[in-house]
């Protein structure tokens, strides 16, 4: 057991470090699986437990958890045409759990040493190191397991992003983004209200690159569709 957990936690600093690593998900699979949602669900409570506009299900860090499991489906279907090794749903949500711990960073309560206004500040720059560290582990994933061109990689990274974003935008709208249209009244200030105006501001754009993104990404399917082709006729 201790042995195991070493070396999960290795792989895990080694993988957060950008260095190659290679789960052993047929020995360690389950555990690899239980640290990501555990860690995803301590992210998801620490970021909410003194929020003034959370639900319960957000204050009890279950959308954290949604969230990953959704996001691995996501990633694995838009992935799995280019057919990548040893492709399975189980292996991208282990991916996606192992990139957690960088948003216990939202479990700072850096709005009990500083005012609300600078805490928003810092929360978004908090949302901004984290998202650039997932990206980056997430296109270096891509390239090695689908073995693209950087160009092809990026446009597959890049794709659910723009999707995700989007969509936590829309979810968000009813109890966010429309205070932050309207004004955030003084009483109904957060230290996450910097970061959903981040968010706010990355869903338009996400809609202006959503069309360009779909073709590069249909374009990078059917130029390995058709390499996949040549090749097989070539071996025969």
């Amino acid at each position: 057991m201790k042995s195991k957990l070493k070396e999960l936690l290795t792989t895990e600093w080694r993988f957060l470090l950008f260095k190659p690593v290679k789960p052993d998900m047929e020995r360690l699979g389950y555990y690899y699986l239980g640290f990501g949602l555990v860690t995803a669900w301590l992210a998801g409570v620490g970021r909410y437990w003194d929020h003034p506009r959370a639900l319960w299900w957000q204050y009890l860090g279950l959308g954290s958890v949604a969230y990953i499991i959704v996001l691995a489906a996501i990633l694995w279907l838009i992935l799995w045409p280019v057919r990548p090794l040893h492709w399975s749903y189980a292996s991208v949500l282990a991916f996606v759990g192992m990139t957690s711990p960088p948003a216990l960073l939202y479990a700072i309560p850096v709005e009990r040493f500083v005012s609300m206004d600078t805490a928003a500040f810092l929360n978004m720059w908090f949302l901004g190191i984290v998202a650039c560290w997932r990206v980056a582990l997430w296109f270096l994933y891509v390239k090695r397991s689908g073995r693209l061109h950087w160009f092809k990689a990026l446009s597959i990274t890049l794709l659910p992003l723009v999707i995700i974003v989007t969509s936590l935008t829309i979810l968000n709208l009813e109890h966010v983004v429309f205070d932050i249209m309207a004004g955030i009244r003084p009483e109904n200030k957060s230290a996450g209200d910097g970061a959903y105006i981040v968010l706010f501001i990355l869903t338009y754009f996400s809609i202006l690159a959503a069309p360009v993104l779909g073709i590069c990404y249909v374009g990078t399917l059917i130029s390995e569709l058709n390499q996949r082709t040549r090749l097989e006729r070539e071996a025969k």
